[in-house]
């Protein structure tokens, strides 16, 4: 079980983080009665994680649920060219995990593509034509084993089960398969900024009245086509080196590294794809030599590992939803 080592975050902070991983839209009443301490404290520690720890709430489409293409993309670029190539990314509303990486030369991105033109526009289109990029690599995302709804900070074991069930929403489940429908389009605009957004600041943005959003919100985390995700800085969790790994496993071990891999505490986000390698991981870490201690222990140990490429991340562009500001 990972340990925090902050010298500005408590226990209540990591729990705060915790509870609203169970459920991002809980009232703060809910959980300070579950943890608890006042009302008060909770909204005071809320403001502040917000404040100093780019604490954001952001609702997703789950492209693994829904079936959608989802890419994930290494420009090689020249030097004075990667950060304003990052950039314009993070301005597209079909990128996210924007970073630069390879000490400064080269961006990563997720791209999903919301309509089928989009990708070839920006693969085939937009970044050939970009005088600084020097090449493009793109592998298609195609099994999550580990990251969206289930989030990195549960590894930390902050709550009990107790109150892990008593924080979880009541979300029944929705007959047929999980799908957006237009008239969703105003609600999610709104969740996509602020995944807290009230409802009366829902109904205003999309002209429905609060049954109709709540019950509709509701079939939309229950299926799995939306999730709630909080952001932050894992620096300030004492986890502030990252890097992506790009792990190749034999074939007949691909599902079982996958499994593995979501089990260890160093990983975020565990997903299978398509092309040279065909595992990508994000691996937190404490330090450097947290790092190397991974790949050469618990990475480095596991049967079915034929090869790992390690790109160490220098500096986050965009999150999930929104730039990250410099």
């Amino acid at each position: 079980m990972l340990e925090m080592e902050s010298d500005t975050l408590d226990r209540l902070d990591l729990q705060l983080l915790s509870a609203l991983e169970v459920d991002a839209r809980a009232s703060f009443s809910r959980i300070a009665s579950v943890l608890g301490v006042s009302d008060q404290t909770i909204a005071r520690r809320y403001r502040r994680l917000c404040a100093e720890g780019g604490l954001r709430v952001v609702a997703v489409r789950d492209g693994y649920v829904l079936g959608q293409d989802q890419w994930m993309l290494r420009i090689r670029c020249a030097p004075d060219g990667a950060l304003a190539i990052a950039e314009a990314l993070a301005k597209r509303p079909d990128t996210s995990w924007i970073g630069l990486a390879s000490g400064g030369t080269e961006v990563l991105c997720v791209t999903r593509p919301r309509h089928p033109g989009d990708h070839d526009d920006l693969l085939l289109g937009k970044l050939p034509r970009t005088p600084s990029v020097v090449e493009i690599r793109a592998q298609q995302l195609l099994h999550r084993f580990y990251g969206g709804a289930a989030g990195w900070i549960s590894k930390f074991g902050a709550l009990t089960d107790e109150q892990i069930a008593a924080l979880r929403p009541a979300l029944e489940a929705v007959p047929g398969p999980p799908r957006l429908e237009p008239e969703d389009e105003p609600l999610l605009a709104v969740l996509q900024r602020d995944g807290r957004a009230s409802y009366p600041r829902l109904q205003r943005a999309t002209g429905r009245s609060e049954s109709s959003l709540k019950r509709r919100l509701a079939q939309l985390r229950a299926s799995g086509a939306v999730y709630l995700d909080t952001e932050y800085h894992t620096e300030m969790l004492g986890h502030p080196v990252a890097a992506i790994l790009w792990i190749t496993a034999a074939p007949a071990a691909l599902h079982s590294v996958g499994e593995a891999l979501a089990r260890h505490e160093e990983t975020a986000w565990v997903s299978a794809t398509a092309g040279p390698s065909n595992l990508v991981v994000t691996a937190l870490a404490r330090s450097t030599a947290g790092l190397y201690a991974y790949l050469s222990g618990p990475l480095g140990q596991l049967e079915g590992v034929q090869h790992v490429e390690t790109t160490p991340f220098l500096r986050r562009v965009k999150q999930l939803t929104y730039p990250v500001p410099r």
